[in-house]
This record gives structure tokens, sequence and C-alpha cells, in this order.
């Protein structure tokens, strides 16, 4: 009989000792658990992943040129471009806003005596738009932009440099609403955006004080370089420079807002293919726009596509109109802007392409090529022949540089 009482003291012993074991390994494991996801918290907060996201590149390449008895040719040149690509994202539940900045501005040295100093990049850009997630990675958005540039710009050409663009003239704004699709795979991101509700509006305004001011400058630029050329001596010089009329030439359609205008495209036609110049154009149309965002540890690739289109018939051509309304007269001018070239299907297009790769902490190359297409805006030829072309931008670099 007592060794039956021992024998159950015992095992009540051992499962009481045994029970205990598995409570506290049952604690244990809890606060590991518990640790472990604390601690898994902490790192998606400290590896940024927070309601707001901040990155970019900026930096300032350089190059040199020096020559000595080179029989091939050139001259010595120095070229110096400060670059910046900023990128700023709030998403938190169903809201994403999402901005973007890019900007570059470049100058050239060259040895020589006309135009040394030469602008050689000058760009503006930003874009900001705010989304509703609606359904996983598709989002009801309304997007904004604006395009334009810093600083005059010139032909160089032998001689005065006449003007062709300056701030606001041209610049780009857009406003727009339409579905983003989002989706990111294995450090790249994706956005596809189409919007039905598109507005574009190109400026080439231009002030009165400032159209006076380098209307007069061309006028005396020109000058100039005739009588330091020995075309005209100095009577014909002073006669000129008296006989100056800046009303006179805005009359005939000679000052640089006119000319500003014509290049940019913010001007139309009637039917009877009379010309009427304005400040800025705005459209209402279809836009697209596709992005691709690519990070792999020090190398980086980005490029975007905006596609415009406006909602416009087939209208009319200027050529045909103004010979059907002036009978025994050829119209022998380039269409420019019309009815014609800005229908529906003609697409503005806008392409840019970044790719940099950075080494010893802060040197960098990149690589950036920007390619453009704008129905209305002319760009002359070597013979002078004004007509819509493909514009293309290419800058390789190797600089200073700084990613985050």
């Amino acid at each position: 009989m007592k060794k039956s009482i021992l024998s159950v003291a015992l095992c009540l012993m051992a499962a009481l000792t045994m029970n205990a074991q598995d409570v506290d390994k049952a604690l244990v494991t809890d606060k590991a658990e518990a640790a472990e996801k604390a601690a898994g918290d902490l790192k998606k907060l400290d590896t940024g992943e927070k309601a707001w996201k901040f990155d970019g590149t900026v930096g300032l390449n350089a190059a040199a040129t020096g020559l000595v008895n080179w029989a091939a040719g050139g001259k010595n040149n120095v070229n110096g471009i400060a670059y910046a690509k900023l990128h700023l994202l709030y998403h938190k539940d169903a809201i994403a806003w999402e901005t973007n900045f890019d900007t570059d501005f470049g100058m050239t040295w060259i040895d020589q005596k006309e135009d040394a100093f030469q602008k050689s990049s000058d760009n503006i850009k930003l874009a900001t738009k705010f989304g509703w997630e609606f359904k996983k990675n598709w989002y009801l958005t309304v997007l904004g932009g604006f395009q334009s540039q810093y600083a005059l710009g010139r032909n160089y050409t032998e001689g005065y440099n006449n003007i062709i663009s300056k701030w606001l003239a041209p610049s780009y704004t857009d406003i727009s609403v339409g579905i983003d699709y989002k989706y990111s795979y294995k450090g790249a991101d994706f956005s596809v955006y189409l919007s039905p509700i598109a507005g574009r509006i190109s400026t080439a305004y231009t002030g009165d004080a400032w159209n006076k001011r380098y209307t007069k400058e061309a006028y005396m630029g020109a000058l100039d370089y005739q009588l330091n050329t020995g075309a005209i001596d100095q009577t014909a010089y002073d006669a000129a420079v008296a006989a100056y009329d800046f009303d006179k030439m805005v009359e005939n359609k000679a000052d640089l807002r006119s000319t500003l205008q014509q290049t940019v495209g913010t001007y139309t036609y009637d039917e009877a293919g009379n010309q009427t110049l304005r400040d800025f154009r705005a459209e209402f149309g279809l836009s697209f726009k596709g992005a691709i965002a690519y990070t792999y540890k020090d190398f980086k690739l980005s490029t975007t596509l905006a596609l415009f289109t406006p909602y416009q018939g087939k209208g009319f051509d200027v050529k045909e109109a103004f010979e059907k309304a002036n009978p025994g007269q050829t119209y022998d001018g380039y269409f420019r802007y019309s009815n014609k070239n800005r229908q529906f299907g003609n697409f503005d297009v806008d392409w840019d392409v970044a790719l940099s790769y950075q080494f010893l902490k802060c040197l960098q190359v990149t690589l950036q090529t920007s390619l453009k297409y704008y129905n209305g805006t002319l760009i002359a030829d070597k013979d002078g022949f004004e007509a819509e072309r493909v514009q293309f931008k290419g800058v390789i670099g190797l600089g200073v540089g700084y990613s985050f």
C-alpha cells in the first residue's frame, strides 16, 4: 500500500514537472515571437516603408579638351552641366501622391573670339499626380505637369545670334484626369497612365518691355556685325540706326514676339489663309504616360514616355484655303500651325531616358537622352526651311554625383 501511494506521488510530481516545462517553453516561444515581430516592425520602419518616401540624384558633370598643334583641328573647350532628378512619394492606405522634378543647366566655353560662352543644356520638368486606389494597383488620378527653361536660347551662327527661346517661350502646362496602373517587381516600378480628359496649354508669352529690348538688340546686333565685317561703312550704319522704328517692325511682323510665337506654334489660320498670332494655345485631348524606374545596387534606370493628341477634326489645308480665297495667287510657304497638323491622331511626343552608375561613393557616370516631336513647332534646316522635326539630345557625363 505504501509502495502504491509512493508510486502515484512520483507520477504526479513528474507530470507537474513536465507541464511546468511545457508552460515555460510556451512562454519563451511567445516572447520570442513577439520580440521577432517587434524587431520586424522596427526594421520595416527603418528601411523606409513609411507614408513618405524621398529619393533622387543630384550631380555635376564636367569635361575639358586641350589641344596644342593638333593637326586634326578643333578648339579648346570646357563643358559643365548641373542636374537633379528628385522623386517624392506619399502612399498610405488607398491614397498615393507622387511628384517628380527633373532639371539641368549646362554651359560651354569655346576658345574663340565670337560666342565663347554658349548654353548647352537647359530644362525644367515638374509633374505631380494624386490618386485614389479603387482596386489593387489601379488608381483614379489627377495629373498636372509643367515644362519650360531657365535662360535665353540662341541660334549660334556667324554674326548676331537670334533668340529662339526664353522663359515661358516655350512652356507646356498639362492638366488631366485618368486611370493610373502601378506595379512593382524585383526593384522595378512600372506606371501606365491614360487620360481621355486632358488639357494642354502651350505658351510663347513675351512682354512688351522684353520684346522691345530684344527686338532692338537683334536689329543693332545685325548692324554691328555688318560694320565690323566691312559690309557697311559708318555713314550707312548711322543712317540705319536713325531709321530704326520699333512700331514699324512690329507692324511688319519682324519683332521677336511673333518669331517666337511662330516657332512654338501658338498661332492659327482661318479658312482664308490669314494668320492670327497668340500668346498661348489651349487644347483638349487624349493623354498617355508610361514610366519605368529600376534600381539595382548602384545602378539606376528611369524612362518616361508622354503622348498627347488634341480632339480636333480634319480641318483644312492652309495652302488650299489661301489659293481658293485668292484666285491667281500661289501660297508657297509651309502651312505651319493649322487645324490640319493639330488634328486628332497627330501626337506630341516626349521620351526621356536616364542611366546612372555610382562608384567610389561620390563619382557617377550618367547617360541622358531626350526625344521630342511637337506638331506645329517649327525648326529650320541648314537651308532655312522651317518644318516640324524630331528633336533629340544626348548627354554622357562623368562627374561628382550623389544618389539617395
